[in-house]
């Protein structure tokens, strides 16, 4: 397969659309971002990569983080940690209350803003050092020790994130969260604003493709069966409310932030990384989800 043709001709295809999104200026810092980046890395398990446009600009890759510290929290509880939260797509908006009330403070899934406040909550339980020690994870899995997390796009978050403080305290009235909330949002808020660029995201995610192994060493991450698991909640929650029309038109498991970033994994073959910080009315990119569509049909190769 020649991906390097393939990403080339979408790429200059997609980049002239209008777009017709815009940057998430709810957060003040993600606002001064150049909303016409627009930047694609792939990452093959037979090291076929690629990369094009701006592959090589930071971002805050946002919920895509949400990802990671699942899957920290599912290596180190296991299956127990399906108590505290489900595994359906929620259907409604990343940061709602309404469905908290209804299922008694368990989120409806590892993905949704209600649910990560719960996954910190859980690492914060379990580590000494929660922020090092989620930094140190993943910089281990991405075999890359100069990733970071943006304090001014942490800060920035605190500032107006009211939302997420009514969240975590409304899961903490029904006996979900056990720590004190301040110490969980604080800790939310800074794995959300973990910086990488496309090809660091690409390669960090990897091991998804790869039945839970990193692939410069072979050493298990997780197991088999935790990995398709990971990629099967990708597959079904990984777009707030329009996972459905992802699975639909890319057919791949992913997950997209709001600062513009969309990471999708085909196991076994490879994972891709797309950035475009202007969103579409769901809160995912609007250029990433075009290039990912085109991708595939161009390619013929989704996990359908």
């Amino acid at each position: 397969m020649n991906f390097k043709e393939i990403i080339e001709e979408i790429y200059h295809k997609v980049k002239n659309i209008d777009s017709k999104g815009e940057v998430a200026s709810y957060i003040p810092e993600l606002a001064t971002v150049d909303a016409e980046s627009f930047g694609i890395y792939i990452s093959t398990l037979d090291q076929n990569n690629f990369g094009i446009g701006n592959w090589q600009d930071k971002f805050s890759i946002q919920s895509i983080a949400k990802v990671l510290s699942l899957v920290l929290a599912y290596r180190m509880v296991g299956e127990k940690i399906w108590t505290r939260l489900g595994v359906e797509p929620s259907g409604n908006p990343f940061n709602s209350l309404t469905q908290l009330e209804v299922d008694n403070g368990i989120p409806r899934n590892p993905f949704i803003n209600a649910g990560a406040i719960v996954i910190c909550d859980i690492l914060i339980s379990h580590l000494e050092n929660p922020k090092e020690d989620f930094l140190a994870f993943v910089r281990s899995i991405s075999n890359n020790t100069a990733l970071n997390y943006s304090y001014a796009v942490a800060e920035s978050e605190k500032e107006i994130g009211f939302r997420n403080i009514a969240l975590c305290n409304f899961i903490k009235s029904f006996g979900n969260i056990e720590n004190e909330p301040s110490e969980v949002l604080n800790f939310y808020f800074d794995l959300c604003s973990l910086e990488m660029n496309c090809q660091q995201l690409s390669e960090a995610f990897l091991f998804l493709a790869n039945n839970g192994r990193r692939t410069i060493d072979n050493i298990a991450i997780l197991t088999k069966s935790q990995s398709k698991r990971i990629n099967a909640l990708m597959q079904t929650c990984g777009f707030y409310d329009e996972s459905g029309e992802f699975a639909f038109k890319v057919g791949l498991p992913g997950k997209s932030g709001v600062g513009g970033g969309i990471i999708a994994v085909h196991p076994n073959q490879y994972t891709i990384a797309v950035w475009s910080p202007k969103l579409n009315k769901k809160g995912n990119s609007y250029k990433g989800m075009r290039f990912l569509e085109d991708f595939t049909t161009k390619s013929e190769l989704s996990i359908f």
